[in-house]
């Protein structure tokens, strides 16, 4: 059974999850931690909860959810796991914090992993498949657990809503192709998304106009 805490981080009030089960492994998902406050209670949650980090992903490449990635891989030493089509982006942090006025006294991640569509990473007794939703940015992807019937839906899809498409890399077209992979997922899935409150298929079914296109 999965125990997924919370973090909001950052600015942007973004949403970094630490995913474990009954082993003990975990993993990070969208490490958007900017202050030191930030960092710290995720490593405090960690600690506490006996939890032995396997890999740290990311849903796409924008700053606001890859801030504590140089904290996580010099505390655990694991590589930023994202799509490699949102490499350049993180690679590039500085050009993104300069668009909101950020100064970046180092890089976000100096060790990268990139994955492709299909990948599967696991941890614990646990799968998470790597489904690609290009559209908020060219490599955003959603991370499904399907044993588990959850799936972090990064900036793709939001309770009610969408992510903007106005971004380099960003199209209105790819992300309502994207939309339409979620019609595969059962009404009762719950979506973790990586901004704002957690929902579920079937409220975004009745709800969401972005899903009625």
């Amino acid at each position: 059974m999965l125990k997924i805490e919370t973090f909001t981080c950052n600015m942007l009030q973004e949403n970094c999850y630490v995913v474990s089960d009954e082993t003990k492994e975990c993993v990070i998902i969208d490490c958007g931690a900017y202050t030191e406050a930030e960092k710290l209670a995720i490593e405090k949650y960690i600690n506490e909860n006996e939890l032995r980090p396997v890999h740290l992903i990311a849903t796409h490449g924008h700053l606001d959810h890859n801030f504590g990635d140089a904290f996580i891989t010099s505390t655990y030493g694991l590589p930023l796991e994202l799509d490699a089509s949102d490499e350049a982006y993180v690679r590039a942090a500085d050009k993104q914090a300069a668009l909101f006025g950020i100064a970046l006294t180092e890089p976000i991640a100096s060790d990268i992993k990139p994955f492709t569509a299909g990948a599967h990473l696991k941890f614990g007794s646990h799968d998470i498949e790597v489904i690609e939703t290009p559209g908020h940015s060219m490599g955003s992807v959603v991370l499904y657990i399907k044993d588990e019937r959850v799936a972090f839906t990064g900036d793709t899809l939001f309770r009610g809503s969408i992510g903007r498409t106005d971004f380099e890399g960003g199209s209105m077209l790819m992300i309502i192709q994207s939309l339409r992979m979620f019609v595969q997922f059962p009404d009762d899935i719950t979506l973790l998304p990586g901004h704002g409150p957690k929902t579920t298929m079937g409220y975004e079914l009745a709800h969401n106009p972005y899903l009625d296109r």
